[in-house]
């Protein structure tokens, strides 16, 4: 199938690694030009090349700490100054610290705030002008099934996460008529370093192994398996298409049926 993603330029936030790398790489086999970030210069340079070489794509790599405002609009117009133009549009955090009530403090809910929930604000604020004067874009902001289904432990992502479908929904409206398009993914649990953070977070607390949490949470999938970074991937790059142009304010899951609600 022809995505009609050729020669689109793409910025994908927070994608050294994850399902961030795994979303700029699979833009990238589609023919996207590619804008990649993350704190850590070292490693953005190594995700960058790598899907330079896999994919002959021309990928652009800046160091971002998608925690500071400055940082995030910076991003979106080093993209734009560096290809011309930013058709697509790709939010992604690695997640707050994970905890329950009292595991967390004040200072945790702010830094998930500055992290998670206002990343994504910005960057969609920062891109919406530009697909506008195209008439053309797509944003997709990469959430968690916990949108749908909050988990335990994980209190700060459970409130930020929302927060983003809320804007994201709100604004879809705005930019519908205008050829832009506002979407979510919600992955489940998918074998990414975030996850294995959990994993180690949760067999601390319980005396466990990391391959006993791993274990259990591949019973409570319905697939019994978790996730690939390219299948979430796979997703994104569809709704980034010209064929999802009439998908706009949608979150799709990605989570082998582990959401119980019929919406």
């Amino acid at each position: 199938m022809d995505l009609g993603i050729a020669g689109k330029v793409a910025a994908v936030a927070a994608s050294s690694q994850g399902l961030g790398f795994a979303c700029a790489r699979e833009l990238a086999r589609e023919g996207a030009s590619v804008a990649m970030c993350s704190r850590y210069r070292e490693r953005i340079d190594r995700a960058a090349t790598k899907i330079h070489e896999e994919t002959g794509a021309e990928v652009y790599a800046t160091v971002v700490d998608v925690s500071q405002q400055e940082d995030c609009i910076r991003f979106i117009e080093e993209t734009v100054r560096q290809f011309g133009r930013l058709d697509i549009l790709v939010t992604n955090t690695g997640g707050p610290a994970p905890g329950a009530l009292d595991d967390i403090n004040y200072d945790h809910v702010r830094e998930g705030f500055d992290s998670t929930l206002m990343s994504a604000i910005v960057m969609m604020k920062a891109t919406a002008p530009v697909m506008r004067k195209n008439k053309w874009g797509r944003i997709i902001n990469i959430l968690s099934m916990t949108v749908k289904q909050p988990k335990v432990n994980l209190l700060v992502s459970n409130t930020m996460r929302p927060a983003i479908l809320g804007f994201a929904k709100s604004i879809s409206f705005e930019l519908a008529g205008e050829g832009v398009t506002v979407n979510n993914v919600a992955p489940g649990y998918t074998r990414t370093e975030r996850l294995i953070e959990l994993a180690e977070h949760l067999a601390k607390q319980s005396g466990e192994t990391v391959e006993d949490v791993f274990a259990g949470w591949e019973r409570t999938v319905p697939a019994r398996r978790l996730g690939l970074p390219e299948e979430l991937a796979a997703v994104v790059a569809f709704l980034a298409s010209e064929r999802a142009g009439y998908m706009t304010g949608v979150t799709i899951q990605v989570d082998g049926g582990s959401v119980l609600g019929l919406f």
